[in-house]
């Protein structure tokens, strides 16, 4: 199968395709990259893909990803932004939001806890909480997703929504979506700090 990120020769990054490994997926499967050209050319996928490029160009290394979803969202002609985000990320959030207000977006923001549905609903018990012995809302990504999709959000931003919880907010997202920030409360919300420092993380990694 495919196994790009052992490569190590990465023809297809310089169209080098006489150096392509045997097992590359543009030897094995041909097919499948003439049925993504196909969707390319869809309207609304061809729109995101040329987009998302013109992004990358025009702020590459210089904006913050704040500003990059804000340039791709004009670009898309994106006006109502949906920010799905972790209770834990509540000031950020709000941050965020004037930073989007303040370009013109509207936002409609949703927090995890929303519904504030017990977690015994899913199945947990009381010493698998965080806080054994204390009501503990369930993240409800599911209900963020319908909340938005019932405000008719034109893309929905992901702030620090735990994992597993951001893939069930995409899969039920009407919208696009997109990350803004992922959670990882042991580096400050940066993960490849874990992959950059591995002989820090070794036992957390375990």
């Amino acid at each position: 199968m495919f196994d790009c990120a052992k490569c190590g020769v990465y023809a297809c990054y310089k169209n080098e395709r006489g150096k392509l490994p045997q097992n590359c997926p543009m030897r094995t499967c041909p097919d499948l990259f003439e049925e993504a050209a196909a969707i390319y050319q869809q309207e609304d996928m061809g729109k995101l893909a040329v987009c998302s490029a013109r992004v990358e160009a025009g702020g590459y290394g210089v904006w913050p990803r704040v500003r990059e979803v804000m340039e791709f969202s004009k670009l898309c002609g994106f006006n109502k932004l949906g920010l799905a985000f972790c209770v834990g990320l509540r000031r950020e959030a709000l941050e965020v939001a004037k930073i989007f207000e303040n370009s013109d977006f509207t936002v409609i923001s949703v927090m995890c806890k929303t519904g504030s549905r017990p977690k015994e609903e899913l199945g947990i018990k009381d010493e698998e909480k965080v806080r054994p012995g204390q009501f503990e809302a369930m993240c409800n990504p599911i209900a963020q997703a319908l909340l938005l999709n019932k405000a008719n959000t034109d893309l929905n931003v992901l702030l620090g929504l735990c994992v597993g919880h951001d893939s069930l907010l995409i899969k039920h997202s009407n919208a696009p979506v997109t990350v803004l920030a992922a959670k990882d409360r042991a580096t400050g919300h940066n993960p490849l700090a874990a992959v950059y420092a591995t002989h820090y993380f070794q036992k957390k990694l375990k």
